[in-house]
């Protein structure tokens, strides 16, 4: 994954993840697509993110359940 990938995908994540309190299937997958979509308009590619990352899919269902909203990010 590329610097650039890298830093879009936290900042991302960390913009999304705490309005996905309670995640399922579906959300997480619509997110997936967001990110995707975002990523696109911000001028990156799929490759930049997805490279050294098993699934996307995972990091962000793996985010969620490990966000502590009480914490600041």
């Amino acid at each position: 994954m590329s610097t650039r990938g890298i830093n879009f995908l936290d900042r991302w994540l960390s913009d999304h993840v705490s309005e996905t309190v309670d995640a399922d299937v579906i959300s997480v997958a619509e997110l997936t697509q967001k990110l995707f979509a975002d990523a696109k308009a911000a001028g990156i590619g799929s490759t930049e993110i997805e490279e050294d990352t098993v699934s996307i899919y995972n990091a962000i269902l793996d985010a969620i359940v490990h966000h502590d909203a009480g914490l600041a990010d």
